[in-house]
């Protein structure tokens, strides 16, 4: 039987602040009302400084995956070809399901422990002198692999190609860890969803939509109702929902922005970037005498939202997993895909301080003696120095 505080350090969906679930300990309201409608107006024009941009948010009651759905099937018509940049388990499971709306998926291969580079996009992409390529679809943090992908030079490389594609990009794992600028960068749909830096629970899910995307959403012959993005949009409206709206979290979405904006979003992001390195330097001691290392292998690429660990061959990484949870009460990702059993993941991201993120690295610590890993001592003390400045 554990005790104590559990820790929950996975990636996703991220622990929940308490003033987030007592925002949501209220009663319903009429959704067609105007109390939830100035509370949804709030949360929209809070959205929209979060992923940077003054353009059209919309929300859904969904997993992000139903935003990767929504992005599909409002662009596109059948038989439209689209080019993915390859970066792991989730962005393969983006191109599945523009497959399985009869999309012509091209992956462009890659590494899963580097970054994309713009060079290749940007070669393929001047080869397509017909412009048969509708849309490039990019994961900015790869949640799988805790690789981070450089969506300004790739939004430079279409540019410089001269070609017409619209740029999506998944900023599930990254939206309010790291800094993202949907405008600046010129990204026509950014999806997201609720249940990391937002610190909601799981179920809500947003896409930021520029007005070459909406224009082009109204060519599209892609079937849709629930996703339709002209539904949403009814009434001239944001807060227009098909079906009932999820009147819950946006009690918790207006707390989420307000604690977000009440730290402000740079020092969100560096608090992120901290825990994030000293995550890092505790796996770089534990590197020694061949031991676990951080899967993303460039450090200009390394997530401040989530690590990778790989542990060395012939090792578990599930058995550290459950250990880590039977002994120490500390929850943590698992491997996907071809990485399952081979990585454990250390979420850093949402509501998370330095002594929660110690915790953990003690726990992993712990977990790789009783396990008999093989490891460097001192990966908490590293982490530790890191974070007083003393290293």
């Amino acid at each position: 039987m554990a005790h104590g505080t559990h820790f929950f350090m996975n990636p996703g969906p991220t622990n929940i602040p308490d003033r987030i679930l007592r925002a949501m300990d209220k009663g319903a309201i009429d959704f067609t009302g105007a109390e939830f409608r100035a509370i949804s107006d709030e949360c929209f024009a809070g959205l929209k400084r979060i992923f940077k941009t003054r353009q059209t948010v919309l929300a859904y009651a969904a997993t992000g995956h139903g935003a990767w759905e929504a992005a599909l099937v409002n662009l596109f018509s059948p038989g439209d070809k689209l080019l993915l940049v390859e970066s792991g388990y989730f962005s393969l499971n983006w191109g599945m399901r523009g497959e399985a709306f009869g999309l012509e998926v091209e992956t462009l291969q890659n590494d899963w422990r580097r970054p994309f580079d713009p060079a290749r996009l940007e070669a393929r992409l001047r080869a397509d002198r017909g412009h048969e390529l509708k849309a490039v679809l990019v994961v900015h943090c790869e949640t799988s692999t805790g690789v981070l992908n450089p969506i300004a030079e790739l939004r430079r490389a279409i540019d410089a190609a001269r070609h017409p594609a619209l740029l999506l990009v998944d900023t599930i794992s990254s939206l309010a860890c790291v800094d993202f600028q949907t405008d600046e960068w010129v990204v026509d749909v950014v999806v997201a969803g609720s249940q990391k830096g937002l610190m909601l629970p799981t179920g809500m899910a947003f896409t930021a939509v520029s007005a070459k995307a909406l224009a082009a959403s109204a060519a599209a012959k892609m079937p849709r109702v629930y996703w339709d993005w002209k539904r949403l949009l009814g009434e001239g409206s944001q807060a227009y929902w098909n079906g009932t709206a999820p009147v819950h979290f946006f009690y918790g979405l207006r707390e989420a922005l307000r604690m977000l904006e009440e730290e402000g979003l740079d020092s969100v992001f560096a608090r992120h970037a901290r825990l994030a390195e000293a995550t890092r330097r505790a796996v770089r001691a534990w590197r020694a005498n061949a031991g676990p290392e951080v899967y993303a292998s460039e450090p200009g690429a390394q997530s401040d939202s989530v690590t990778a660990v790989l542990v060395p061959d012939g090792y578990d990484a599930d058995k550290v997993r459950q250990t880590c949870l039977d002994k120490f009460n500390v929850s943590l990702g698992g491997g996907l895909d071809r990485l399952k059993g081979r990585v454990f993941r250390i979420g850093h991201l949402g509501d998370l301080n330095e002594p929660m993120l110690l915790g953990t690295l003690a726990a992993v610590e712990m977990t790789l003696d009783l396990l008999r890993v093989p490891h460097g001592p001192g990966g908490v003390a590293a982490a530790m120095a890191y974070l007083t400045g003393r290293d």
